[in-house]
């Protein structure tokens, strides 16, 4: 029976969870404080956490990072109003799994559970190298099953895919670098799906949630008695992806020490568990991804400079989903069948002042935040069309301030052309474009803007392309 323990404050919210939860067969314990949670943890192992993001005696932000010191391989799911949800969706890098947002619909908490329950198998925690590669050929083939219906349609999209399919057949490393919920982990699928090595492991790492003193274990491995708590042999999950794929998500997070280990795995292809005398050969690919500029960490002495260029024989980079408007009502469509499916329901489309919504929309979570709000219009959905009145206020109220808010960004983020005067700047961007060959992505880096302010700029000064 799958356990689950509870962390809020608000006890009817509680009172109503558990007896929801036990009466479909998940044992079910409770805690009102970050305190008690953390005593539960220590008592007991648990399939995953629902914690709310606001608690009396902690911050959410600092209750998962504790969460994952005690239990490194527990699913952790937020529950966070929509006021706060930009804010959640920071906790990914901290190894928060999902969130949910309030009012909770139980049917829909309940899809969610089971769905981060069944992913989190496949991640690090497996205790045996066989049940590990089950687990992550499931999970392949759960993700080869939409992989044709979720590439996009921007042209974004499209050269991801195009990347994707070039660098998929060598054995070169790969930095995915994208926002939280952009997909960074989806194109590190498809590729190793794509390589010679689809048949082989492909095991998905959290940088950001593994504990320091515990990393080294979890990444190499470690041997009886090496340190307290080891009671047996453990490979590591090198050792569990050996003739696959390893996909090190946010890297930016692996402490120094640990990036020195990996830079000698890159180079020597050998693994030494904690407490062993002895080398291990390995052969794996490193999929590695980050939400940062890990350029910008390496001039900081966060990251080291070695180990970025070992990894960054080719970066792939992931516009946020605000950026490529094009994609956002094709990856409803995409979700709102996936929710159809979970929640056994049959809605067939948006209303066209919600598809307006959407597009309006800043998706501060991309396409892990529309994908949620997809789920819970069609769970509140009584008809065969999914209505303004299903979506959360968030992006009713903030859609309408998004114009606003555009004009300020764009006089934030001209940079470099700020002092130019308006003749001049305009020539600017014409010489850009004619310097490399009129690509956009190129003219936009030369320029040291982003795309999105570059296409506002060229409508500003009437430079047709």
């Amino acid at each position: 029976m799958p356990t689950v323990l509870i962390i809020d404050d608000d006890k009817d919210i509680c009172l109503v969870l558990s007896k929801f939860l036990s009466k479909n067969n998940y044992q079910v314990n409770v805690a009102h404080t970050g305190e008690q949670g953390l005593r539960e943890l220590r008592a007991a192992d648990f399939d995953v956490v629902l914690c709310d993001y606001r608690l009396p005696d902690i911050s959410g932000v600092e209750l998962l990072q504790k969460i994952k010191v005690l239990n490194p391989a527990v699913a952790v799911i937020i529950i966070t109003g929509y006021s706060d949800v930009k804010t959640a969706v920071e906790t990914f890098r901290y190894g928060a799994s999902d969130y949910v947002t309030k009012p909770l619909y139980p049917d829909e908490l309940l899809v969610t559970i089971k769905e981060t329950i069944e992913k989190n198998k496949s991640k690090v925690g497996a205790s045996s190298s066989t049940e590990s590669k089950s687990d992550n050929s499931k999970a392949a083939k759960d993700k080869l099953s939409t992989n044709e219906f979720i590439v996009g349609k921007s042209e974004q999209s499209q050269t991801v895919q195009r990347h994707v399919e070039l660098i998929a057949p060598s054995d070169m490393s790969v930095i995915i670098q994208g926002e939280t919920g952009t997909g960074k982990e989806f194109v590190a699928q498809s590729i190793h799906r794509l390589s010679n090595r689809a048949a082989k492991p492909f095991l998905a790492i959290d940088c950001g949630a593994l504990p320091k003193e515990l990393a080294g274990s979890e990444l190499f491995g470690h041997m009886k008695g090496s340190f307290t708590g080891a009671l047996a042999d453990k490979p590591g999950s090198f050792e569990v992806a050996n003739g696959g794929t390893i996909f090190l998500d946010e890297i930016g997070n692996l402490s120094y020490e640990n990036q020195v280990k990996l830079l000698r795995v890159i180079q020597e292809r050998k693994i030494k568990r904690i407490g062993a005398t002895k080398d291990i050969a390995i052969d794996v690919r490193i999929i590695a991804a980050t939400n940062e500029n890990l350029t910008k960490c390496v001039k900081e002495g966060r990251f080291r400079e070695d180990l970025y260029h070992r990894l960054n024989e080719f970066k792939i980079l992931l516009a946020p989903l605000r950026e490529r408007k094009e994609d956002v009502l094709y990856f409803a469509s995409f979700f709102l069948a996936k929710a159809n499916e979970a929640l056994n329901k049959n809605v067939k489309s948006f209303s066209t002042e919600v598809k307006n919504y959407f597009t309006a929309y800043y998706w501060y979570g991309n396409l892990r935040e529309l994908n949620n709000v997809v789920k819970r219009a069609v769970l509140l959905t009584t008809g065969d069309e999914i209505l303004v009145e299903s979506l959360p206020q968030e992006i009713t109220q903030r859609s309408e301030l998004n114009d606003r808010e555009e004009l300020v960004a764009i006089e934030e983020s001209v940079g470099l052309l700020k002092s130019v005067a308006w003749t001049a700047e305009r020539q600017a961007i014409i010489d850009a474009l004619e310097k490399v060959n009129y690509n956009k992505s190129k003219a936009s880096e030369l320029l040291n803007i982003d795309r999105k302010t570059l296409y506002n700029k060229l409508k500003l000064y009437n430079i047709s392309i």
